[in-house]
């Protein structure tokens, strides 16, 4: 997406001003943040910057201390997320994924995909003990929509096997299988990449723009990653200590004095 598309689109995600105290322990302080629509935005910094708090935040995990969270789902309402569960985030159509893989083991890979349905399933308690026409009609339907975004991540051939089985960074796109399975339109990656060689990277970063692009939906991501931070995003934000220190492109923020200092240290940079 170019900057002049990036900046005439509207915000899926607008964070105004939040705030998280643990006790005594301000772990994010007044964070400004949007992203729009079509956008993949990077938030980066160094570890214990706040980074994954924010996520928490805004996926309704944690409830701000202070600040709005607004999205824009696809109805093109306007909702504030402050207060809200995780399931109720889902469902508005805000997805993620974790630092650490959070797959059910045991189970195939396909029904990890099938999970992710569950948000926009229609049959209650009843039709599942009935199993009528329609609650068998539906229940199919999910199977054939999870088999094909296992396609979209190349994962097809192992939909029988137990995720446990899976090497590690088909794990990784298994879990973002199933995000993408709950139908967002914003999609949250936390540190996707994490653990990853240069060729798994590589084909991440691939997969992150042919999912933009084929469930036309925005992405937020994490990662320690540069050279996939700067070559994937259409705009970075910067974080330390728990604040906001820089934002812009990704030509502007590797330029940016701050951002060198909180990476390099302020010897390395002079």
């Amino acid at each position: 997406m170019s900057a002049t598309t990036a900046n005439a689109a509207a915000a899926v995600l607008d964070v105004r001003s939040i705030s998280m105290n643990f006790g005594g322990l301000r772990a994010l302080n007044e964070v400004d943040l949007q992203v729009r629509q079509g956008e993949i935005v990077a938030l980066i910094g160094p570890n214990g910057a706040g980074k994954t708090t924010f996520f928490n935040c805004i996926t309704g995990i944690y409830v701000p201390t202070e600040g709005t969270v607004h999205v824009t789902p696809r109805d093109g309402r306007t909702v504030t997320v402050n207060g809200l569960k995780a399931s109720q985030v889902t469902a508005l159509g805000m997805s993620r994924t974790f630092q650490n893989i959070r797959l059910f083991p045991t189970m195939s890979v396909l029904e990890n995909v099938m999970i992710g349905r569950h948000c926009r399933t229609r049959a209650g308690i009843l039709g599942a003990l009935l199993r009528d026409p329609k609650t068998r009609a539906e229940e199919q339907r999910i199977v054939e929509e999870s088999y094909a975004l296992l396609k979209s991540v190349n994962l097809h051939q192992h939909y029988k096997d137990e995720a446990r089985n899976l090497p590690y960074g088909a794990q990784r796109r298994l879990e973002i299988a199933r995000a993408l399975a709950t139908e967002p339109f914003l999609l949250c990656l936390d540190e996707p990449a994490a653990g990853m060689n240069p060729q798994e990277t590589h084909e991440l970063k691939e997969l992150v723009i042919e999912i933009r692009e084929r469930h036309e939906l925005s992405v937020l991501l994490i990662e320690h990653d540069m050279s996939m931070v700067m070559s994937l995003s259409d705009r970075i934000y910067v974080m330390e200590y728990g604040s906001k220190i820089a934002e812009g492109t990704p030509e502007e923020v590797s330029k940016n004095p701050g951002v060198i200092k909180a990476y390099l240290g302020e010897e390395s940079h002079a």
